[in-house]
């Protein structure tokens, strides 16, 4: 045997090994007691139960599937992450997007193999669609965001304006929420940070998991501000309406932005769609001549 036989021998034997590992694994229980599982309820930032618990380990085989890439391919962080800014539904809960994930590899993967008739094909679409859901979750959180970002200006102008009058800023965000008729996200979110301080959580915690929560840099820049008024005990009031003011040049100027470029893009569908059906409908009739006259019919 030559040296780059035994080298390809030795690389499939351990990837031999490997799929087996990973197999047993899924199908085979743990050997670990009941308590085993209380490590895989990691706590968050502020003690919050790890969604995870619920799995069993000695379940079906679609807990030790789940159980396998939470806890071995680790991504129990990702998932929660994204759960988090989705605004911490009920539905769908981490554990939920996990099966959407799982259901859309293998529903993919199925119909691949189904309609190529081979099985290393399928096998190897799954982990795509595995990550397909992502792009929906992540086009929700986008939507999210967009609406925070929306009422943010107005909602530090309100903030200002009561602070001015002589409320503190925690009870200010409060009388600005209980008097909102339907609130919008960013009001839910204010209003999960003033429970969280309720419950016993510092301002400079519960301020820096709101900003958490949303995922905005506007959000953490504005958290930031409040942090260090309270530390040099700066006027808050004209730090506010300097960031809302702020806030709004930067929105026009995106918008500007946006307005600027709409005439380059709309280059890409006129040239596709637009151009050539206006060439169909002009050249049509003369094309119809030609192939029944045998000439250009003038």
């Amino acid at each position: 045997m030559t040296g780059s036989q035994i080298f390809l021998y030795v690389i499939g034997m351990l990837g031999s090994m490997a799929a087996f590992t990973a197999v047993m694994r899924i199908i085979q229980p743990p050997q670990e007691d009941a308590n085993s599982l209380a490590r895989l309820a990691i706590k968050g930032p502020g003690g919050d139960i790890s969604p995870w618990e619920n799995i069993n380990p000695n379940g079906t085989l679609i807990d030790r599937l789940d159980l396998f890439l939470v806890h071995n391919l680790r991504m129990a962080e990702k998932i929660e992450l994204m759960h988090m800014l989705l605004g911490k539904p009920t539905k769908p809960t981490p554990l939920n997007i996990l099966h959407m994930k799982e259901i859309a590899a293998v529903m993919v993967g199925g119909f691949i193999y189904f309609m190529s008739e081979s099985w290393q094909v399928g096998l190897a679409v799954a982990p795509v669609a595995f990550f397909m859901p992502d792009f929906y979750f992540k086009g929700r959180i986008e939507e999210r965001q967009r609406d925070i970002i929306r009422n943010f200006p107005s909602l530090v102008d309100l903030a200002a304006l009561t602070i001015e009058s002589g409320l503190d800023y925690m009870q200010a965000f409060e009388r600005i929420i209980k008097a909102a008729s339907k609130r919008t996200e960013l009001e839910v979110e204010f209003e999960r940070t003033i429970n969280e301080i309720a419950l016993g959580y510092s301002r400079r915690d519960a301020l820096r998991r709101l900003a958490m929560r949303t995922g905005l840099q506007d959000v953490r820049s504005f958290v930031g501000l409040i942090i260090q008024s309270d530390e040099l005990g700066t006027s808050l009031v004209e730090l506010m309406r300097n960031f809302a003011t702020d806030m709004r040049f930067r929105r026009l100027n995106a918008a500007e932005k946006a307005a600027a470029q709409a005439a380059t893009k709309m280059l890409i569908p006129i040239f596709l769609f637009i151009f050539p059906t206006v060439f169909i409908l002009m050249l049509a009739p003369m094309m119809k001549n030609v192939f029944q006259s045998g000439g250009l019919g003038f």
